[in-house]
């Protein structure tokens, strides 16, 4: 049955934008509330020098907590169908699994140990995926936010194309469908912000969010970017990939409510990591106290804190995100459990999602 209802999804627009969108720009793409200004090669070496000046990222001072991952209730909830209970697994940096709505679906999945075009060179993982390849169970849905190597990773991407039972479906922004086909991989939708596809009863909506686009030299903002909101029956999903701060949460909150039944999501997935320096970072990459000004922009009923604790690629170290996290969240009177982290492997279970 489930087979079925995955070859009924369809492109739709949520109060879409048209062709001329503010955000399409001559060869490109833009935010919708900040220009991104390109970083020059001063900048970028003057934020190196300082880096290396200074010793940054400094070693972290405990290892990112590891757990052996529930592989039988993940199987047995991947086979739940409607029965299925909404939960979250980590498999480190952005990469999370989602079983909800029954569907398994992945969120930028990256199982590679560089993230880098090149396999021997590059950020190196800190620790194993949470979930092996093969301890995944056949994932129907494959969410990628933007093109950059910690986020679309050719040799996950092309082991999920070869998986057991058929490859799963492939949902990416405006422009990257043609590079997606051009390495083989089959079952690919590209949306634009505010359109949307369908698989069975499940809404996924791509979203504007402030970062950038670029996999080599000459391709800089030439793909579209942005965040998911994934709507089921009994259970919505947010996930913000990478960004800056804008009021684009706000919006979409305001412009999918009415699909919401809460008024909000009861599930964001956001980034807490990738952070310093801010004079560097703030347009594209949010620290902790801006993800907790999100989860209240979306209204969400609880929030994950992703995109942290597995590549090295800013300034502070692997293990700071969630100390500056508890921070932000006692400084906004958040319960420790509305806004969380887990450990890599780990399982938060989401058995009553309506308060």
């Amino acid at each position: 049955m489930l087979a079925l209802t995955l070859g009924l999804g369809a492109c739709a627009a949520v109060e879409g934008p048209g062709a001329e969108a503010p955000h399409h720009r001559s060869g490109g793409f833009g935010n919708n509330h900040v220009e991104f200004a390109s970083k020059d090669l001063t900048e970028f070496l003057r934020w190196r020098w300082n880096a290396v000046r200074q010793g940054l990222p400094r070693p972290p001072q405990q290892a990112t907590p590891t757990v052996a991952p529930d592989l039988e209730f993940i199987a047995r909830n991947a086979r739940a169908g409607e029965a299925m209970v909404p939960s979250a697994t980590w498999i480190g940096h952005a990469s999370t699994l989602v079983q909800a709505g029954g569907l398994n679906i992945l969120l930028d999945p990256i199982f590679s140990e560089r993230a880098s075009p090149v396999s021997i060179v590059g950020p190196k993982r800190a620790q194993p995926p949470g979930l092996a390849l093969n301890q995944l169970p056949r994932v129907d849905l494959v969410l990628i936010s933007h093109n950059h190597y910690d986020h679309l990773d050719e040799p996950s991407l092309l082991a999920l194309q070869r998986q057991a039972g058929g490859p799963p479906q492939f949902v990416v922004p405006l422009r990257l469908k043609a590079w997606l086909e051009s390495i083989g991989l089959t079952r690919v939708v590209e949306l634009d912000w505010w359109r949307s596809h369908r698989v069975g009863s499940t809404e996924v909506v791509l979203t504007p969010v402030q970062h950038w686009s670029a996999r080599g030299l000459t391709d800089r903002m030439a793909t579209l970017w942005g965040g998911y909101a994934v709507i089921t029956p009994r259970f919505s999903v947010y996930y913000a990939g990478d960004t800056g701060y804008s009021k684009d949460f706000a919006e979409t909150r305001a412009r999918l409510a009415r699909k919401l039944p809460r008024g909000g999501f009861d599930l964001a997935v956001l980034p807490v990591g990738g952070y310093e320096p801010r004079w560097f970072m703030a347009t594209q990459h949010i620290n902790p106290a801006e993800a907790v000004q999100i989860h209240l922009d979306l209204g969400a009923r609880r929030s994950m804190g992703v995109h942290w604790g597995t590549f090295e690629l800013t300034d502070e170290p692997l293990d700071q995100p969630p100390r500056d996290l508890a921070a932000a969240r006692q400084a906004r009177g958040l319960a420790d459990d509305a806004f969380f982290v887990l450990a890599i492997g780990e399982t938060r279970r989401f058995d009553d999602p309506r308060p």
